[in-house]
Parts: structure tokens; sequence; C-alpha cells
């Protein structure tokens, strides 16, 4: 790390201006892959599946994993504001951003020790890579307003947000390859090893090309202490919060249409996997938003830009995307092929030889028991969930079997796992079950500890009556010395969907072929008055207006064309959206106070991942369903977006100005 002292951006060359702009949105490649591998798609899987294993069920490995979660927003939150004035007091951005990047290095790199049961290790080292990544954030995020001309900034911040998704995706489509093809956990534990290492290595431009900014604070007289002033700065930060008005009313704006934006990205593939597509369907929905989001989080960045010949085509062609992606989707959804659509088919029902659609436990008669079997209730305490008693099905005999008459195509069984279960055989019609690779189907029952309420399903080859059966075969785990088998109920799951991704993909793309004819060749006759009065706040309500259009469109959703179209949507809006945020927020808050007025951003939206689930659960438990929890996103979107309204952006730039000008003086 160099310690040159930094120059104000407009004091420099061209070369060495565009030399540290690359350097600073590289960061963004390099920390992006810890978003997508460890916090959003691989992590928390593998957390459930592997490191809870011993723990009593999945909802409480689920639990352990949002507790470590709320542990390490909580100590971010509380440690942000601090270390942020003090990074401004003793010029230590970089020092700091160094000192957060290595703690969310090794914890990451030691998750590749975790193995089976090993959760709190798990937690211990997530904690420690999430406090180094967040912490990390804070010191990142105020370096835009050192590197970046005022002038630059929304761009500049657009490109790191482009650069991350690119970087994370690539990344996150490397790591699915590798847990595919490494038998085991090594994938998996490789995986977490690789995202250490990229974010080691993609994080040497920032820290020796970007120098250490200029503080302009004042010095320590003798006998201070470094602690003491960092509060007492805080403290008169405060007080002089009628100073900075605007720069506040934008970070109360920011907290509650961030919250909206938050859920929509935070449970839109629980929430397809509610209405029932397919897994590969929404991880690649997710590769689609992640890469998608390269293109147009360099396209909404620039629709402040008076100077880019290219606003008005960028401003139609955004617009022509959320007015046409939501009607072409619905319409497809209406008169394309069930077949191609994805638009679920009737409900399976029950027959005078079969049941239908539902759950079925296993003191019901839809179960036929042959051997000796014995019920046991376990209370909701035991299985580790909230809720009634289940009643459990054992058996140690070698002959135990029990046979399942339904009217489906894909069941799901309940059952328990526990140092004293077996193997069992799995049998369709009376014929074995095999797997992808042609191998017969065994259910492994043993785990060092009891553990309640694991599922696995099971595919008949078409619709229509089958008997599924399940059959103790009196053999051993090898590191197992019983041979029970346990069960609790049979699910018949609804009809499967069926779509045609590549006609649902083409008419996306054909979408956005028109689109951009429609841009480049009516744009600049029909937008160039509104392109005049886009700047960055207008272009983050614009933003805003897309998301409420997404959640109410979520509530009707019902297909997998409308998913697709929809996720296409957010990858419009999304890095857009968050890049403009922090670059208005920069231009807001004085460059020698960067690191304080960043650590007080971080608070907001960590704070925003702690209450905006709340919201959303609430809404659940109200009506009993996501849909409405999905709807009710609208009034944060809405609440959020007419406080931005109120925001005078040029009265918090000359507040900033000001306020920088004292510094310099003092």
């Amino acid at each position: 790390m160099t310690a040159q002292v930094m120059s104000a951006p407009h004091e420099i060359d061209d070369r060495e201006y565009k030399r540290r702009i690359r350097a600073w949105t590289m960061y963004d490649w390099a920390n992006s892959a810890f978003a997508t591998t460890i916090l959003a798609a691989v992590l928390p899987a593998y957390y459930s599946s592997v490191a809870g294993a011993t723990l009593p069920s999945e909802a409480k490995a689920t639990q352990y994993w949002s507790i470590g979660l709320s542990i390490s927003l909580f100590i971010i939150a509380i440690l942000s504001p601090i270390l942020g004035t003090v990074s401004d007091i003793m010029r230590g951005k970089k020092k700091f951003l160094a000192v957060f990047v290595g703690l969310g290095v090794v914890g990451t790199g030691l998750l590749v020790l975790v193995d089976t049961g090993d959760w709190l290790l798990a937690s211990i080292f997530f904690i420690v890579g999430r406090i180094g990544f967040g912490g990390a954030n804070v010191f990142y995020d105020a370096l835009l307003s050192h590197v970046a001309k005022e002038e630059d900034r929304d761009r500049v911040s657009t490109r790191g947000y482009a650069l991350g998704y690119l970087g994370g995706g690539i990344l996150l489509a490397v790591n699915i390859a590798m847990i595919q093809m490494i038998p085991g956990t090594l994938g998996a534990r490789l995986s977490f090893l690789s995202v250490a290492i990229w974010w080691a290595v993609f994080s040497i431009p920032i820290l020796r090309v970007v120098p250490e900014p200029q503080s302009a604070s004042k010095k320590l007289a003798p006998g201070e202490s470094l602690v003491a002033v960092s509060f007492g700065r805080i403290k008169e930060t405060f007080k002089e919060i009628r100073q900075f008005q605007e720069l506040f009313r934008f970070l109360v704006s920011f907290l509650i249409y961030n919250d909206g934006i938050g859920i929509i990205i935070g449970i839109a593939v629980i929430y397809g996997a509610e209405l029932g597509f397919a897994t590969v369907e929404l991880v690649l929905a997710l590769l689609l938003v992640q890469f998608v989001g390269i293109p147009f989080s360099l396209i909404f960045g620039n629709l402040p830009s008076k100077s880019d010949k290219r606003q008005t085509m960028y401003l139609a062609f955004v617009l022509f995307n959320i007015i046409l992606l939501p009607i072409v989707g619905v319409a497809g959804m209406r008169f394309l092929p069930v077949d191609v659509t994805g638009m679920p088919p009737e409900p399976f029902a029950t027959t005078a030889t079969a049941v239908g659609e539902g759950a079925y436990t296993a003191d019901s008669d839809a179960i036929a028991f042959s051997g000796d079997w014995e019920r046991t209730a376990v209370t909701g305490e035991e299985r580790g969930v909230d809720g009634e008693d289940a009643i459990y099905a054992h058996s140690g005999s070698a002959d135990a079997h029990y046979d399942f008459v339904f009217n489906g195509q894909k069941v799901a069984i309940t059952y328990s796992t526990g140092p004293e279960n077996g193997l069992w055989a799995v049998a369709m019609d009376g014929q074995p079950l095999l797997d992808d690779d042609g191998q017969a189907i065994i259910i492994d029952g043993y785990s060092p500890t009891v553990r309640y309420d694991v599922s696995k399903e099971f595919l008949a080859e078409a619709e229509g009556e089958h008997t599924l059966s399940i059959i103790n075969t009196g053999d051993k785990n090898p590191d197992s010395g019983g041979k029970m088998m346990a069960l609790a109920q049979v699910n018949v799951l609804p009809p499967l969907r069926t779509n045609n991704l590549g006609i649902i993909v083409g008419l996306i793309l054909a979408l956005q072929v028109v689109g951009a004819l429609f841009a480049f060749l009516l744009g600049p006759r029909l937008f160039s008055g509104l392109a005049e009065r886009m700047d960055t706040k207008h272009s983050i309500i614009l933003a805003l207006v897309a998301y409420s259009i997404i959640a109410v469109w979520g509530f009707f959703l019902n297909a997998v064309i409308e998913f697709w179209f929809l996720a296409w949507m957010v990858a419009v809006v999304q890095g857009g959206s968050q890049a403009l945020s922090r670059s208005m927020y920069a231009s807001m808050s004085p460059p020698s106070m960067s690191g304080e007025f960043f650590g007080l951003f971080s608070i907001m939206s960590k704070f925003a991942s702690f209450i905006s689930p709340i919201f959303f659960i609430i809404s659940v438990w109200l009506f009993d369903s996501s849909r409405p929890g999905i709807l009710s996103i609208v009034i944060l979107l809405i609440i959020g977006g007419y406080l931005l309204t109120r925001v005078d952006v040029d009265k918090g730039r000359r507040a900033a100005q000001e306020k920088e000008a004292e510094l310099a003086l003092s």
C-alpha cells in the first residue's frame, strides 16, 4: 500500500484519473463473489444440509443461520460510524479497508474446513467473513467522493455495480460447476476457498493504485484520545443535523424504499419455490439477473448524464422495458400454450383407488404398513420447530415396508434420521426407482444425532396412479449399528409445471431488439424533454415506480414466463437504483467526513436488513399467504419515494461544500 497523499480528482491528469477509477470499480468485482456464493447461493444451503446436519431439523439450522447473520449485521452497524469517523481523523480509509478485507478473506477462507455437523464453526467463520464484507464496504463507498469527480459519480458508481454483477456471476457459475463435478462436500468447500482467493487477489488494485485521501479534519491536540474525539465528532454532527437536513431526509427515505427493494431481492427465489417453480428455473433466473444487470446498470446509471448524447435513447429503452415487459409477459401467459408458459395444471384428485394431492400422515389410512411398526408422538420442541406434535412410524424389521397408492407424479416423504437408522430401498410400481445415473435409489437414514422432518422427493415417469414403496433393506450404514427406518408423512405434490425456456428467453430477447430500435428511432424525438429533467433523484424515483409495478405483478404472478419477464425487469433497475443511491449520498456528504457519513449510511442499510423481513412476515402471518406480503411492499416503495421527492439535492450539496470549506480552514 502506498503512502502517497491523494490529490483531488480534478487536480490529476486524465490518464491517472481513469487508472484510479478502474482500480476503485474493480473492488466491486472482488467482493461480489462473497455476495453471490456466500450470502445468496451456496453457503445457506450448505449450512442447512451439511454443517447443520446434526441439528434437530432444517428449521433449527435456518434459525441458527439467521442468528449468525443478525449478529454480524449488529456488529457492523455498531462499528461502522465509529471506525468511519476514526478513518476521517487519522486518514485511515485505505488502512481500514485493508483490515476488513483481510478479516473477510480469512473468515471466508476458513469455511473450507467446515464439514458435516460443524455448524458452530461455520457460524463463527461466517460472522467473521460477513463483518469483513460489511466493514470494508463502508470504506470502499467512502472513497467514491475522493476518486470520482462530482459530475462522474453516477457513472462511476454504476460501473462498479456492473463489474460486481459480472465478477460475482462468473465465480458463482464456476462454483456451481465445481459442486456438480466434485463429489461429496469438497466441491462446496473449495468454492468457499475460491471466494476468499478471488476477493483477496482483486482487492489488490484499489489498495495499490488509489492513494489515501487527504483529511481536512482538525488534528488531535496533545493528550486527546482518538476514540473520544471520534465520538465527540459524531455527537457534533447530530447537533448540526439542521445543516445536513437534506442528507438525513434522504437517509430516512433510503431506509424505507431500500426495505422494499431488499424484500423483493431477498425472497424472490423462496417465493418462486412456493409457487412450484423448479429449482433449475430459479437458479437460472438468479444468474439471468446477475448477468443482465451488467449492461442495464450502465444504461440506468447514465440516465442523469446530460453530457451523454445517448441519454434520450437510454431513457426510451428503460421506459420501454418498464412498460412492455409486464404487458408482454402477462399476454404470453394468457395466449401461449400451457406447456410453454409454465402455468399450473389442474390439481390431482382423489380416485376410488388412489389418494390425490395433499399430505398424509403416518397415522392415516392412506399408508399401508407391512411388518412390525411402532408409532411415536414427537413434540414440536423435540423436532426443533413450533407447532403440533407429529406421529413417526418406526420399524427395525428387515422385511418392513410401506406402500402408498397415489394419483399424481411427484411425491415427497418426511422422515427422521438417527444413529439407529439404516438403508432403505425405494420402488415405484414394484420396480426399483433409479437416479440420473441409472443406479437404484437408496435412502441413507443414518446421522450421528436424531434429526426430524427430513424430506426427499420422488418422481414417477408420468402422471397417473402409482404405488410408492419404501423398503427396509436390513443393511447398515458403515458408521451405524442400526437398521431402523422411520416415516412421518407422504405428500402428493401439485402437477409439474412444463415450460419452454428457449421460447421464453427468445421472446424477451426479441422484445429487447424491438426496444432498442424504438429507442434509436424515436427516443430523441419523444423523450428529449423528459431526459432534460432527469437527474439522479428522478432516476431513483423511476426505479421505485418500476419496483412498485414488480410488487403488484408479483401478487398476481402464476406462470414461469411471468417469473422470467419479471426477473428481467428487476435486472433493468436493480443495479442502477442502488448505484445512484450511493452516488447521490456521496454528493451530499463532505468528502473529509465521508468515512463518518458512510458509516451512518451503513447503519441504515443494516437496519433495513433487520426490519424488512419483519414487515413481510407480519403480512404473511395476517393473510396466511406470501402474495399479500409481496403486495405490501408497495407501501414501503410509495412512502420512500414520496420522501425522496421532498429532498432538495442542490441544497444538500451546498451544505456539504460549506462544511468541507469550514473543515479546511480549521
